[in-house]
Formats: C-alpha cells, structure tokens, sequence
C-alpha cells in the first residue's frame, strides 16, 4: 500500500486553524491534539522505522502539535489564556479578518508610500537629466576634461620625480641621515673600546685585530 505524503509546517498550521474556525470553540492542547489526529490527518505519533515502512499513513514526528500550536499563537493568529492550572486556546473568523484586513491596510500604505518614492526618484532622474543632452557643445567639453584629467595625472607624475628637492622630504633626510650618524658612530666606540680592551687583555697587536675582524685600515668616527 502507498504512503501517504506528510503534511508540511503551513498545512499544519491551516488545518489547525480549521479546527478553530470550525468549531468556534475554546480548546485545551490535549482537545486540539485529539481532533488534530482524528478529524484532520495530523498524526504526530513517533513509531520505529521498521513500523513505519509497513504502514500506509505517514507519521510526522517532526512537529509537535504543541510548537505548530504556538507558532499560531506568535503570530498573533490564536488567542491563549490560563485559566486555573490550565491553558486554553481559541481563534474566531472574525478576528480573523480583522487581522487580513489590517495586514492588507499595511501593504496597501506600504505600496503607496514606495510608489510616491518612486515617482520622486524618477523626477529627480528626469532632471538631472536636463542639460546632459548628447549635444556637440557637450562632446566637446567631454574630450576637454578627458584631456585635462590626463594633463593633470602627468602633472602628478612629474612632480613626483622631483619630490627629493621637496623642502619637506630635505629636511626628513637630513633628520635621518642624522639619526643613522649618531648610531654609527656608537658602535665605532663600541668597536674602538672592544680593541683596547682586547689588546690590554690578551696583548694583541692593532693589526691583528683588525684583520681577524675584517676592521679597515682607515676605520674611524663618521664626520
């Protein structure tokens, strides 16, 4: 025998609905489950898979009749209240279409307002259009900035090689030639203070320092 197909989320929802709209009835979540299964076709019963391959109805376990209940209740479809220990739940047509009527309200409001958008946007286009015509005089004055955009970025590129002799950057120069003067001369101390120490120590001679350490002849301070 064929299975029948499961039911999806919003025909769960629709079907239950019906049950409300049918009945015009207040319901506790043990009565909905009931008619849900028996007058509806939802069947929320969990069997094993081995079971469920021989039966001909689809089992859905995927959604309670509780969570299809309250997603109904989210969206503002189905009333609730607690009376006592117990919860009830009703929806009644009118109400209903109330709250198609609202929702059309809306989207009527929402259409108008993105439709008067619309026509400010397409004046503003049409006007900005006005004086852009594809005329001569424009071509002209299009080619001319062309050019002029081209003189300008090599403009650019020549100032650019002679941005060395830019006073700035000088004067960054010489600030760093300076900084780089002073280390250096640092370390020429370190290094004459290292071959006086050796030479007192160990006795050697300058020029055997010198060449064991690749020292220049003419190594001194920078001036």
């Amino acid at each position: 025998m064929s299975k029948k197909k499961g039911l999806s989320f919003e025909e769960k929802r629709a079907r239950m609905m019906e049950i409300f709209f049918e009945t015009k009835d207040v319901f506790q979540l043990k009565d909905i489950e009931k008619i849900a299964s028996k007058d509806k076709g939802i069947m929320f019963v969990q069997l094993p898979l081995s079971l469920m391959s021989m039966s001909s109805w689809h089992y859905d376990t995927s959604m309670s009749v509780k969570e299809v209940l309250q997603s109904l209740v989210d969206d503002g479809m189905v009333d609730t209240d607690r009376i006592g220990t117990s919860n009830y739940f009703w929806a009644f047509p009118s109400k209903a279409l109330h709250a198609r009527k609202r929702k059309l309200e809306e989207l009527q409001t929402q259409f108008a307002e993105t439709s008067q958008k619309k026509e400010i946007l397409q004046k503003g286009i049409e006007k900005s259009k006005i004086g852009r015509e594809n005329t001569a005089e424009r071509e002209a004055l299009v080619k001319e900035l062309a050019a002029l955009r081209q003189e300008k970025e090599q403009l650019k590129a020549e100032i650019e090689k002679y941005r060395e002799c830019d006073p700035d950057v000088v004067e960054e120069m010489r600030q760093t030639s300076k900084v780089a003067k002073e280390a250096a001369n640092r370390w020429t101390d370190n290094i004459f203070a290292i071959k006086s120490w050796a030479k007192r120590k160990f006795g050697f001679e300058e020029s055997r320092i010198d060449k064991s350490f690749g020292i220049p002849e003419d190594f001194d301070y920078i001036d």
